[in-house]
């Protein structure tokens, strides 16, 4: 990775250990001393108000503010990118009657009086905005923003957090990978590497993910600790066994090596990782067909930064999307989610032809600093907000 001159330099610096009063004297600008601190953080005490408290020093930053400035930077760069290109930056409701329909992405409830809405949901993602306004006749547009996910936390993983996310008219397939390879251009100077997902999987995994049969994803999950937590009650259950092994193997033994030498942008993903994205086929040297999902990963040092689609412009396909996405949740013990009659309504009108891309803001930054942890890069994570 070799980053260009006036870009945030990658760094080698220790990772920050748990805050606690010591560690929060050798952050920037913060020199306490017993003499200077108020009373009531020595020690605990009681306020004007009578209300007790614990001495704390969680109000600080848990990244420093070189990191901080360093990630105004990049956004400033991104930002630059785009309106080089004539896009429009836009914004669109963080709170919606409508959420994605998906197995695996819970977005997070706001139950709100009936007066005032009813329930709403906090976006997972812009997407259903954005594509109403490209049915609107925007042409090219992008985002950056909040989004939010329930039950995600970890290193990697904040509930709250920063997306970028971008559509633009008119795109082919593979023009919407080379813009997304030319976005992290700037940053790493080499093209992003493309390669199929049943071409990664056989260079790093354990068997051809599409001619494998059911038994051996199982028995080559298992091996390496996999446990089936798929519910038995599905329509079909071995469509989610034979997704949940193959996704656990991508993640164990393909997905580490990914982007290391150079970004690396994995595409022609398993069918039932469509979600929003177009299908077709593809054949294999030995004749075989099969059906692909046209989407897009970017990876770099092994973490997945953002994904793509082809568009699907049909709301009948999508509809029939929904009804199996919501029953296979509710199979697995989940609340199903309300169908997205808005964005189905825009598709009926007319969704343009286009490519469209999400990519994570903090994982971006955590990747161009050198940084391991979310926390770092993130003014406030999860346990300060």
């Amino acid at each position: 990775m070799n980053p260009e001159p006036d870009s945030p330099q990658p760094q080698s610096t220790p990772q920050p250990q748990p805050q606690s009063p010591t560690a929060c004297q050798s952050l920037p600008g913060f020199h306490p001393t017993p003499q200077s601190l108020p009373a009531w953080q020595l020690t605990q005490g009681v306020g004007q108000s009578g209300v007790a408290w614990e001495p704390t020093f969680d109000f600080n930053t848990t990244a420093d503010l070189a990191t901080l400035a360093a990630r105004s930077k990049i956004l400033q760069q991104v930002r630059q990118f785009f309106w080089q290109r004539d896009f429009w930056e836009v914004e669109t409701p963080l709170l919606s009657q409508e959420s994605v329909i998906d197995l695996y992405l819970e977005p997070i409830p706001v139950p709100l009086a009936a007066g005032e809405g009813g329930l709403r949901f906090l976006q997972t993602s812009p997407e259903f905005g954005m594509k109403r306004l490209l049915a609107s006749g925007a042409t090219a547009i992008f985002q950056i923003g909040k989004a939010f996910r329930a039950g995600e936390c970890g290193p990697l993983h904040n509930p709250e957090f920063t997306m970028l996310e971008w559509y633009r008219c008119g795109d082919s397939y593979a023009e919407g990978r080379q813009l997304l390879s030319d976005l992290v251009q700037q940053w790493w100077p080499q093209p992003s590497e493309q390669v199929t997902y049943r071409a990664a999987f056989l260079q790093h995994g354990p068997l051809d993910p599409w001619t494998a049969s059911l038994s051996e994803i199982l028995q080559q999950a298992e091996a390496r600790g996999y446990r089936p937590a798929t519910s038995a009650a599905s329509d079909d259950p071995q469509d989610l066994e034979r997704r949940d092994g193959l996704s656990f193997l991508w993640s164990e033994c393909v997905e580490p090596h990914l982007g290391r030498e150079t970004p690396t942008i994995v595409y022609d993903w398993p069918v039932w990782e469509a979600a929003l994205a177009q299908t077709s086929t593809r054949v294999s040297e030995v004749g075989q067909v099969y059906e692909v999902a046209e989407r897009f990963e970017l990876y770099i040092g092994g973490c997945e930064l953002a994904n793509g689609y082809h568009e699907l412009l049909s709301a009948e396909v999508l509809a029939g999307r929904n009804a199996a996405a919501n029953a296979a949740r509710i199979a697995c013990g989940k609340q199903p989610l309300p169908e997205n009659r808005r964005l189905l309504s825009a598709m009926q009108h007319g969704l343009p032809a286009c490519c469209g891309v999400a990519l994570g803001v903090d994982r971006l930054v955590l990747t161009l600093l050198g940084k391991s942890d979310l926390s770092q890069v993130m003014a406030f994570p999860w346990s300060r907000a």
